[in-house]
């Protein structure tokens, strides 16, 4: 009888002892499955972070890009009419004209949005008529044009430093200009009077 007790007792601690491993494994494998899943979850959300992050540059640099060619056309005026070239300046206004009509304002804020359709579309027109106009009346359009690209580098940004600059003689109340050169280059007299004006604004 005292045979029989103890080979039960033997059995029970054995049947225990498998229990408490097999729960201790069970809760090693939930703690590594658990761990797992928290590692998985943690790498799709770096990968959002990244794909956003890779969105945020696609469009950061498509507007940095539509920007710079803005201002390169209009560089490309400018130095056509500081040399009083109507036919590369009625070539500038053409390219131009194209840029701003091409020109995606999807990445700016609704307000900005707005602003920008409303710039361009003036902006736009000055172009145009710069394009088949006589010299005379490009820089009057041109005038008008500085406008329109100065509200529009407020609100698109530039990576250059560019200068507001300002001649007093042109017209009724002078005539403006931006430049990246701090060196005064007339674009409404040209070579007749080259130096007339002023750096007005740096503009960064």
């Amino acid at each position: 009888m005292k045979k029989v007790n103890v080979t039960t007792m033997m059995i029970a601690v054995a049947v225990l002892g498998l229990t408490v491993i097999s729960c201790k494994d069970e809760k090693t494998e939930h703690t590594e499955e658990a761990g797992m899943h928290s590692e998985m979850n943690h790498e799709k959300g770096m990968d959002h972070d990244n794909m956003s992050a890779s969105n945020t540059g696609m469009d950061s640099n498509t507007q940095n890009l539509q920007a710079k060619q803005v201002l390169t056309d209009y560089m490309t005026l400018k130095d056509a009419l500081v040399a009083t070239d109507e036919k590369a300046a009625a070539d500038a206004g053409k390219q131009l004209q194209n840029t701003l009509q091409s020109f995606d304002v999807s990445n700016f804020t609704t307000e900005q949005q707005t602003e920008l359709k409303d710039i361009i579309e003036v902006a736009t027109e000055h172009a145009e008529h710069i394009s088949r106009s006589d010299v005379a009346h490009q820089r009057e359009h041109f005038q008008m044009l500085t406008k329109d690209v100065t509200d529009m580098v407020a609100i698109t940004g530039t990576e250059n430093t560019l200068y507001q600059q300002f001649c007093p003689m042109y017209a009724d109340g002078g005539g403006a200009w931006l430049s990246m050169e701090r060196e005064i280059k007339n674009p409404y007299f040209g070579s007749k009077m080259m130096k007339c004006g002023k750096v007005k604004k740096e503009i960064n």
